[in-house]
């Protein structure tokens, strides 16, 4: 696929006061991207759009300190740092992904701090919402306390997620895995995620209740081979191509990565990584990342409808088009490389678990 040169105004987006010029300006630019989509490089035109991400929300924290400054707040009481999870965390967000975030707070005393940062979570979050980020189903978002900690809370809650294997804990230890600091101070979030990875050294037993959590995944290929639609309601024939294809290769990827000591959160990153250490079969690792390319590209070509400037997407492929020569090829080839990816995580866990761990 030929490469495209795209000349987008990205910088201008530090121009933005406002999350309605900062909408304005996202809008602009999404619509170049979209339409350069197809004669572009997915590595490179992946990594662009999420260049945009990250800058939009870098500057809605600024947009958001200058409003809490004008609503009689002041400034930062303590060091903070703004930070990212799911797509957003792995550099792999759509043109249409929503909030997935937190904060960790200084463990600075400080009598404003709770005041200032409760005031802080919950405006970023609408701000971003403003911006064209819907706001988590999940809840998880800065405004919420789960995910708004100083760094000292944060490495109690990181604690008992591990000290506590069942499915909720352990989903949630999965979803900080994935973090990256995105503003404010680094240190912090380095901090934090030091902590993480030796509370997971120090947890043997980790590996294989988050390989548990990870070889659950949507059938996607039926004993004879053959691709497996959504079966009922309004998506029945079409495939979903995020839970299809895309999330089964995270996780995998997720789980080899931190089995093996490899701290990146970009799942391309990782895969780079798990094949320069030759960290399992060669080959698959080889398959499993061009298979991942593959499924970044089908889960930004599904179909968009367009809202207010902004694009929204099912997420789904629909009949007429995954059926498809050769798109149809692809896919089926895609999946068997998934199906052989979870039947690598499936023989690990039997292991793990003759173990007892």
């Amino acid at each position: 696929m030929k490469k495209t040169s795209l000349n987008l105004p990205l910088l201008e987006l530090t121009d933005a006061v406002c999350p309605e010029s900062l909408k304005t300006k996202r809008i602009m630019i999404q619509k170049q991207l979209y339409a350069a989509l197809s004669e572009s490089d997915i590595r490179e035109w992946v990594a662009t759009v999420n260049d945009m991400h990250d800058r939009i929300m870098r500057q809605a924290v600024t947009i958001c300190e200058q409003q809490l400054v004008e609503a009689g707040y002041g400034p930062p009481p303590v060091a903070y740092s703004f930070i990212v999870f799911g797509s957003a965390g792995r550099c792999e967000q759509t043109l249409w992904s929503d909030q997935d975030n937190g904060l960790i707070i200084s463990d600075e005393q400080h009598e404003q701090k709770e005041r200032y940062f409760e005031a802080f979570g919950s405006r970023l979050a609408d701000i971003l919402e403003q911006v064209g980020y819907e706001k988590c189903q999940g809840k998880v978002m800065c405004s919420e306390p789960m995910w708004r900690k100083t760094l000292e809370a944060w490495q109690q809650q990181l604690d008992s997620w591990r000290e506590e294997l069942s499915w909720e804990p352990v989903r949630n230890w999965i979803i900080a895995s994935d973090m990256r600091h995105m503003a404010g101070d680094q240190e912090l979030a380095q901090r934090w995620q030091a902590h993480f990875y030796a509370g997971l050294k120090e947890t043997p037993s980790m590996s294989a209740a988050i390989l548990r959590n990870t070889v659950r995944h949507k059938a996607t290929l039926n004993v004879l081979g053959q691709i497996v639609p959504e079966r009922f309601g309004e998506h029945a024939g079409d495939f979903d191509v995020k839970y299809g294809i895309y999330i089964p290769l995270v996780n995998a990827s997720r789980f080899l990565a931190v089995q093996n000591g490899i701290y990146e959160s970009s799942t391309l990153k990782r895969l780079d990584r798990l094949i320069q250490l030759e960290a399992a079969s060669l080959a698959l690792l080889e398959m499993m990342q061009e298979a991942f390319l593959t499924a970044l590209r089908m889960r930004n070509s599904t179909p968009v409808k367009e809202e207010d400037g902004l694009y929204i997407s099912t997420g789904f492929m629909l009949q007429k088009d995954w059926r498809q020569k050769p798109f149809f090829h692809e896919l089926r080839e895609s999946l068997g490389i998934v199906k052989k990816a979870h039947r690598e995580l499936q023989r690990q866990l039997r292991f793990l678990e003759r173990r007892r761990l």
